[in-house]
């Protein structure tokens, strides 16, 4: 007995020992942490300056900038968070804002706007340049970008971050029951962000089993117990309503448009009108190829003449003169470089100027834009910015402000058709060309598909009334020889000329809704997607299935009269 008492004594010793460590060990396990989170790594604060911007409920990869007790962000996180409207001149250091009819205009690292030519003081710089090794980088304001735009935005310190609401949608949220912190994840090892206080409301962005993810007021998200939430609602914050957007008016017509491109290369093309119109009795609207860029100051070559207005106007047709950056050539035989052109808000207003007297010499209806050599994102910018100015003056002098565009695709996208559809009264996409004499290989002018895909992804961006669908009047013959593959256009009027000088056979092809013809003379293949009066009728009949603003054609004289009798039956549906 005496022998088992030490054994007894040691049993009940090693079981208190593994009690306590084991009540140690579970203890360590459900303490609460108070290890604090990296804020600097939380928010990706890699240098002193760095502003993080909160947008909504997530942390962005964008930086503001505090400066002087003022927030800026830089020019094109402003774009793409708040609005897109802003632009500005590098060359002349001027940060521009459009509205339906004013011009808003700023200088680098000044402390007024104008309006109208009136001067308007604020207590802040708008806008200012800081120069890198690659890029010069611009920063707005965001008390000038609230003036024209509706969002909200709050400064927090330790550390310095911003909050910036852009919508407000209905959200569930909660009130603090009882003093806590929010953790960077679920569980209470989890580091700290901050610390609530009983009464703050939060709002629950994902309700777990036991733990919640919320957003505090002051812009963190992470993670609270379930317990320590209390009064949980569903709320819509009140939306920012500062600024009201003013109305871009349009001049649209009642019914669809018809509107037939005259190519006018001289003055003597004016000439040609009623040969033109011999047959055209379904046209409302007729757009004559008059002018071209033909300097970088800002300078119109034109071919208008009132007289010809006058005559049109006669037949009952608006005139809307056609203003493009190609068909001008210099003694060198090179195109003026538009694109320095825009890029200036100098020459860019002179060549409205021009444009605009233009119009009011020769008393035309409307300006229909068809810049074709807009080739990068910067080049784009600036047309964009051209067609915002020029919609103001159009909109001022009463004229119709219509725009010509290539059918939208991924590497087009520099035209801004969602702007467009804004600022312009109509859009005219240009259903053809889907293959063109630079084409690597043959096939149709302007397939169904194509016309379908062309209205389709156009109306993803622009308002169905405001989309005029252009088509072709003319086709294209193909000739493969070896690897060498050309073409050349021709009138829908000179396809029976070409079937029967190559000897050519042709059926209905249901995939391109239009006639396939095909010959071989050796080791020559010709080919050609015809556009005849069947394709065309095919192409009318499923425009029918859209709410659209009319069609459009090119061009004038190319066409076989009967088009006119589908074109009527088009418009009168």
């Amino acid at each position: 007995m005496k022998k088992t008492i030490p054994v007894l004594i040691a049993v009940v010793l090693i079981l208190i020992i593994g009690g306590v460590a084991f009540g140690g060990q579970a203890i360590e396990r459900y303490t609460y942490s108070h290890e604090q989170a990296d804020l600097y790594e939380y928010f990706h604060i890699t240098k002193e300056s760095d502003v993080p911007i909160i947008l909504q409920n997530e942390v962005t990869e964008q930086d503001a900038v505090l400066k002087d007790g003022i927030c800026y962000l830089e020019y094109r996180d402003v774009q793409d968070i708040l609005n897109s409207r802003f632009y500005i001149d590098k060359n002349e250091g001027l940060l521009l804002y459009t509205t339906p009819t004013e011009i808003i205009r700023a200088s680098l690292d000044a402390s007024s706007y104008t309006v109208n030519g009136v001067e308007n003081p604020v207590d802040y710089c708008i806008f200012y340049a800081v120069e890198g090794n690659e890029e010069t980088k611009y920063y707005i304001a965001l008390d000038y970008v609230k003036k024209y735009t509706n969002f909200s935005y709050e400064v927090f310190t330790d550390p310095s971050r911003v909050q910036i609401y852009t919508s407000w949608e209905e959200e569930q949220a909660a009130d603090i029951k009882s003093d806590t912190d929010v953790r960077l994840r679920g569980g209470v090892k989890s580091p700290i962000l901050c610390h609530v206080k009983e009464g703050d409301r939060v709002v629950i962005l994902d309700k777990m089993e036991t733990w919640s993810q919320v957003k505090t007021a002051d812009g963190f998200v992470g993670y609270v117990e379930n317990k320590k939430l209390t009064n949980e609602r569903t709320e819509t914050p009140t939306p920012v309503t500062d600024y009201t957007e003013p109305e871009y008016t349009t001049l649209k017509q009642d019914k669809k448009i018809c509107l037939g491109w005259h190519g006018v290369y001289s003055t003597t093309g004016n000439g040609t009108l009623n040969d033109v119109m011999a047959n055209a009795s379904g046209l409302t609207v007729i757009a004559p190829t008059w002018f071209s860029v033909s300097d970088t100051n800002g300078s119109l070559r034109s071919f208008a003449e009132a007289s010809y207005v006058e005559k049109a106007h006669e037949k009952g047709l608006q005139v809307w003169g056609v203003v493009d950056d190609f068909n001008y050539l210099d003694d060198q035989g090179n195109r003026t470089d538009v694109a320095a052109v825009l890029a200036s808000t100098t020459t860019r207003t002179a060549l409205i100027d021009n444009i605009m007297n233009a119009a009011a010499a020769c008393g035309m209806d409307g300006v229909n834009v068809d810049f074709e050599k807009v080739m990068d994102e910067a080049a784009g910018e600036d047309f964009v910015e051209f067609l915002r100015e020029l919609s103001i003056r159009c909109r001022q002098a009463g004229l119709v402000f219509s725009v010509d565009d290539s059918v939208p695709y991924h590497f087009n996208t520099r035209y801004n058709l969602a702007e467009q559809g804004v600022i312009a009264d109509y859009v005219i996409i240009m259903a053809y060309d889907e293959h063109w004499a630079g084409s690597e290989e043959a096939g149709s002018v302007s397939s169904i598909d194509y016309v379908r895909y062309a209205i389709e992804k156009t109306g993803e961006y622009v308002p169905g009334d405001k989309i005029v669908v252009a088509l072709p009047f003319y086709t294209r013959l193909w000739i493969t020889e070896g690897t060498s593959l050309t073409s050349e256009a021709y009138p829908m009027t000179g396809v029976d000329a070409l079937l029967q000088k190559y000897n050519m056979t042709y059926d209905w092809d249901d995939a391109t809704g239009q006639n396939y013809a095909e010959a071989t003379d050796g080791t020559t293949l010709y080919q050609m997607w015809i556009e005849d009066l069947q394709s065309f009728n095919v192409k009318l009949t499923v425009m029918q299935n859209y709410e659209l603003g009319g069609v459009a054609a090119w061009r004038l004289g190319f066409e076989p009269a009967g088009a006119w009798d589908l074109i009527r039956v088009y418009l009168e549906r």
